[in-house]
Formats: structure tokens, C-alpha cells, sequence
């Protein structure tokens, strides 16, 4: 076993290397910098302007040298101005240049600075991570129950009529992408003109140009309530249930055909008891990775969502990003997003062993 995690943190880190020199390339060509400079010097700047303020702050250097800056393997760029003022990578957040370390980057803890919210990244990162981890742990409470019923309940009876009820509602939930699940969730829940909240108005039991639900899920960042919290989760979740929900759905049809399950039935062993004490853990094999695989989605692809109900978690930040060319917090949100896939993916592998002990690590 620890030969095994040596070898697979040894792969990971190789992984984790050549996905951010993807990422690092792809944000630092010369159209992205020029961007970047337009954004922050002006945007009527010439191109000599523009190449000077490439070149004051250290996007002139060849790529594999800013890469290794970024790394914290080379020392970061210094600039001498005219008037004989010290400029570099490593003295931005230090009063004294004399004191500045002469390497700073990912190895040494220093993911940059923001152009976007002028803070360390650092700081905007572990905020909003926190944030959007609270969504994906109380998506994960709702969603891996939910889906793990409704796939078992459909393969316990293949064909049958509950089988083909849970299979069509878990299809559709699939096909039901969050950015139309999430608008028809506001309309019908958090809406004060339209669906259901005008209904219970009318009715007395919530006063008049009240919504239900709240359609803005700002507020969850000081407290999250049921009202401001339920439809982003719940929508995020019944998109990713029907994918699990249809997964164990197919493992467990095809345990129940299994010969052993046969023997069970033939020795008198009562149905429920086939299920949960035979059935079910080797079923769960195949919905464990799916599960795992779930998780960096939930971190990615919760950018719809959070920009659909105001929520500024980690997608919000990233889109952020995006939309206003902020190099070095793409570079630090793709680099977490790397972690993650990579940590969930051993994380499924070493889950393997105790679902099924006879699985062999090789």
C-alpha cells in the first residue's frame, strides 16, 4: 500500500506540472498580455506603451523563465526605474527591497497578486474556496443520498415499473442543465409576480410580495438559512444525481444477476436482506468513482450556479477572472482545480480496497 501512494503522489505531482505549464501557457500569450496591459495601464495606450508596461513588470522575460518564476524554482524579476526605485515580484508586499527573498512563487507559499480585487490571491482563494466548499458539502449531503436510493431501487426490479419511473426522472434531471433548472427554480420558488409564492399569498400563509425562496444566495455568506440556501444546492444536485442515481442503477442490475445472489435466494435469505447485506456494497464499486469524480466537477461547475444566484464562491471568483484577464488568479484557481482532481482520483483508487479487499493494487 504505501509503495502504491509513493508511486501514485509521484504521478500526481508529474501531472500536476504539466497541467499548470498548460494553463500557465495558454494565460501568457502575447494576446493575453497585451490584454492585461490595455486593462490595466488604459485601454487607448500605444503598443511602445504597451511593451513598456510589459517590460516594468516582468512579462518580457521568455516563458520558461517566468514558469520557473512562478514555480518559486527561479528568482523573481527585478526592474530598476529611472529614478533608481527597486521593482520585482518578490517586493511587492515588503516595505524594504533589501529584505525581499530572492524567490517567490507556488514552492514558497506566494500565489501573486490580484489585478481584479487588489489583494494576494492567497487571501482571495481561501475565502471564496471556504465559501463554495459549505455548497458542495451540503450539495454532497443531498445529492449522494438521493441518488444512491433512487439507483438502488431501480436495479433491485429491472424492468419493472418503479425501474422505469426512478430511470426516466433520473434521465431527466441529467438532461437538465443548471443554468434552465436554476432559472425555473427562481421563477416558481423565489418569485414574488409568478409560481408558486403569489399562490400561497393568496391563500394567507405568506404575507404579500413575499417570495418562498430567496432567489439571491448573497446572504449565505454571513449565515446560511433554508431560505437562501436550498435552491442553489438543489440545484446543483439534481443535476448531478441522475448521473450516480443511473450509474448504481446499472451496478446493481447487474449484481442481482450475479450467481451468488442466486444461492442467496435459494437458501431462503428475504430480499431486504439480499440487498443490504450482499448486494449493496459491491454494487457501490462503480457509483464510488462516479461519486469521486463528482466532487472536482462540483468544484468547476458550480460557476453557472454561483453567477446565477449571486453566490461569490469559487466559480464566481473564477469567472471573474476570466471576464476581466486576471492572469495570476486564473493561474492559482486552475492550479486548486488540479489538486483537486488529482487528490480525489487517489482517493478513489485507495477506496477501492475496502469496497472489494479481492481488488488487487498493481
Amino acid at each position: 500500500m504505501l509503495l502504491f501512494l509513493l508511486r501514485r503522489i509521484g504521478v500526481m505531482l508529474l501531472t500536476a506540472l504539466c497541467l499548470t505549464f498548460v494553463v500557465f501557457y495558454l494565460t501568457n500569450l502575447p494576446a493575453k498580455l497585451e490584454t492585461l496591459a490595455k486593462t490595466q495601464a488604459g485601454s487607448r495606450i500605444s503598443d511602445a506603451e504597451v511593451q513598456s508596461w510589459l517590460a516594468r513588470n516582468g512579462y518580457d522575460a521568455p516563458m520558461l523563465a517566468r514558469y520557473g518564476e512562478w514555480l518559486g524554482v527561479l528568482p523573481g524579476w527585478t526592474r530598476e526605474a529611472e529614478d533608481g526605485t527597486l521593482t520585482g515580484r518578490c517586493m511587492r508586499d515588503v516595505e524594504d527591497p533589501a529584505m525581499a527573498p530572492a524567490r517567490c512563487g507556488i514552492f514558497q507559499g506566494y500565489l501573486g497578486q490580484s489585478t481584479r480585487f487588489r489583494a494576494p490571491v492567497s487571501e482571495v482563494i481561501g475565502a471564496r474556496l471556504g465559501a463554495t466548499g459549505w455548497l458542495m458539502l451540503w450539495v454532497v449531503i443531498v445529492m449522494v443520498p438521493m441518488a444512491l436510493i433512487v439507483g438502488v431501487l431501480a436495479g433491485m426490479r429491472e424492468g419493472s415499473r418503479t425501474d422505469r419511473s426512478l430511470s426516466t426522472f433520473a434521465i431527466a434531471s441529467t438532461a437538465t442543465p443548471e443554468y434552465v433548472s436554476g432559472v425555473v427554480f427562481i421563477a416558481l420558488l423565489a418569485s414574488t409576480t409568478v409560481g408558486l409564492s403569489p399562490l400561497l399569498s393568496s391563500w394567507g400563509w405568506l404575507p404579500e410580495n413575499t417570495a418562498l425562496f430567496q432567489g439571491n444566495a448573497r446572504s449565505a455568506l454571513d449565515q446560511i438559512t433554508f431560505w437562501n440556501f436550498t435552491l442553489p444546492v438543489m440545484t446543483i444536485a439534481l443535476y448531478g444525481m441522475g448521473y450516480v442515481a443511473r450509474i448504481t442503477r446499472a451496478s446493481m442490475t447487474e449484481v442481482m444477476t450475479q450467481q451468488y445472489i442466486r444461492t442467496a435466494r435459494l437458501k431462503g435469505v428475504s430480499f431486504p436482506n439480499i440487498v443490504m447485506r450482499h448486494a449493496l456494497r459491491n454494487a457501490l464499486i462503480a457509483p464510488f468513482t462516479v461519486i469521486m469524480l463528482q466532487i472536482p466537477w462540483l468544484l468547476n461547475g458550480v460557476v453557472v450556479v454561483e453567477v446565477l444566484f449571486s453566490y461569490p464562491g469559487f466559480g464566481w471568483v473564477l469567472f471573474e477572472a476570466a471576464v476581466n484577464n486576471d492572469i495570476e488568479l486564473l493561474l492559482a484557481a486552475s492550479m486548486v482545480a488540479v489538486v483537486v482532481v488529482l487528490l480525489t482520483q487517489l482517493i478513489s483508487d485507495v477506496g477501492y480496497v475496502f469496497l472489494n479487499p479481492r481488488i488487487r493494487i498493481s
